[in-house]
C-alpha cells in the first residue's frame, strides 16, 4: 500500500461527536434562565468561573511549567479594579471588566520580569509573596473600604438591568461566556505555532531551546495573557458577589488551592482535565459541604488517591485506556482499512 492511501488529520470521530454535543450543551445552558431557578443559576455561574480559572492555571502550569500559587493576586486585582473603575471612574461594569483585563496585563509585566528570575519552588513561593503584597496594598486603600472591604453601590448594580431577574440572567450569561471564551482561546492558542512551541517547551525545554524557540518570551506571553484573563474573571466573580474585601479577594484557598485541586484530579496538561475536575469538585462540594472540616479532609484524600493511582488525572486515565481526545491538538496518521485488517 503506497503512502498516498494514508491520511493525516487532527480530528477524530470522537472529537466531532464531542463538538456537536458541546454545542448542544452550550445552547441548553444559554437557555437556563428560562428553566432553572436562582440557586441553580448561581451554582452554574460559579462553576463556569472556576472552570475558566482552572483552564488558565492549567495553561500556565501544565504547558508553560509556571506553577503559580499566587494567581489570587490577579483575581483580587480584577475585582478591585471593577469596584474602583465603576465607583470612581464612572465606567459601566462591562467596560470596567474589559479595562480590568488590560490593567491586569500591564501589572503582570513588571511582576513577570521580577519572578521569572526564580525557578521551581522559589517561583511558586514568589508568586504567593506577590499576592500577599497585593492583599496588603489594597487593604490600605481606605476609599475601597480598607481591610473591611466595600459593597457595590445599588446605582451601579441597576445599571446592568433594572429588574433583579434580568441582572441575575445577565450575570449568568457573562460567566458562561467567560468559560466558553477561555476554553476556546486556550484550545486555539495550543493549536497555533506558539502553542506548538509551548508544547515543545513542556516536553523538553532543552530540546526546544536547541530548535530556536525563545523560551523566556513564550512563557512571558503566556503569563501576561493568563493574568489579563484571570483579572477579567476576578471582576466577573465580584460582580456576582457585589461585595469585596482583601481577605475574600486574595484568598489563596478559594482562588488557587481549589483551582489546583481541580486541575490535578482532572488531568494537568490537557484541555479536558479542568472540565472534568470542575465537575468532580462541585459534585464533592455540593455533596459534602455540610460536613464542615470533613469536607476538606475528603478533598485531600481524593487528591492523594488520584495522584497515586492516576498521576495524569482522571482524564489521563480515560485517554490512556480508550485512546480518546476530545480537543485534538496534534496530528494523527490514519491508515487504510485494508492495512488495519491485515
Amino acid at each position: 500500500m503506497s503512502l498516498q492511501h494514508y491520511s493525516v488529520t487532527r480530528f477524530s470521530k470522537a472529537a466531532r461527536v464531542a463538538a456537536i454535543l458541546g454545542a448542544l450543551c452550550v445552547i441548553l445552558l444559554i437557555s437556563a434562565p428560562w428553566w432553572a431557578g436562582r440557586a441553580e443559576m448561581r451554582l452554574l455561574g460559579e462553576l463556569f468561573l472556576y472552570l475558566a480559572l482552572a483552564s488558565l492555571w492549567n495553561l500556565m502550569a501544565g504547558y508553560a511549567g509556571l506553577v503559580s500559587v499566587g494567581q489570587q493576586a490577579f483575581v483580587g486585582f480584577g475585582g478591585y479594579m471593577l469596584f474602583a473603575l465603576t465607583m470612581f471612574g464612572g465606567l459601566h461594569p462591562f467596560a470596567a471588566i474589559a479595562l480590568a483585563g488590560v490593567l491586569g496585563a500591564l501589572v503582570s509585566v513588571p511582576v513577570a520580569v521580577l519572578i521569572f528570575r526564580l525557578r521551581g519552588a522559589y517561583f511558586a513561593i514568589g508568586t504567593w509573596v506577590i499576592a500577599e503584597v497585593f492583599r496588603l496594598g489594597f487593604a490600605q486603600v481606605s476609599a475601597l473600604g480598607g481591610g473591611s472591604g466595600s459593597s457595590l453601590p445599588m446605582a451601579i448594580v441597576k445599571s446592568l438591568a433594572s429588574k433583579r431577574d434580568m441582572r441575575e440572567a445577565l450575570s449568568y450569561w457573562l460567566a458562561l461566556g467567560a468559560a466558553v471564551l477561555v476554553v476556546t482561546c486556550v484550545y486555539l492558542f495550543l493549536r497555533s505555532r506558539q502553542g506548538l512551541a509551548l508544547t515543545a517547551i513542556r516536553d523538553n525545554e532543552l530540546a526546544a531551546k536547541s530548535l530556536g524557540i525563545d523560551i523566556w518570551r513564550t512563557k512571558f506571553t503566556v503569563y501576561v495573557v493568563t493574568s489579563a484573563l484571570t483579572a477579567m474573571i476576578g471582576a466577573l466573580i465580584f460582580l456576582q458577589k457585589l461585595r469585596i474585601s482583601p481577605d475574600a479577594a486574595f484568598s489563596v484557598n478559594d482562588w488557587t488551592a481549589f483551582v489546583i485541586f481541580i486541575v490535578v484530579i482532572g488531568g494537568i496538561g490537557t484541555i479536558e482535565g479542568p472540565i472534568i475536575g470542575t465537575l468532580v469538585f462541585f459534585a464533592l462540594r455540593e455533596t459534602l459541604a455540610d460536613l464542615g472540616t470533613i469536607y476538606l479532609i475528603v478533598l485531600g484524600i481524593v487528591a492523594i488517591v488520584v495522584m497515586l493511582k492516576a498521576p495524569k488525572g482522571i482524564w489521563g486515565l480515560i485517554r490512556t485506556r480508550f485512546d480518546l481526545q476530545l480537543f485534538p491538538l496534534g496530528y494523527r496518521v490514519i491508515a487504510p482499512k485494508d492495512d488495519k485488517e491485515a
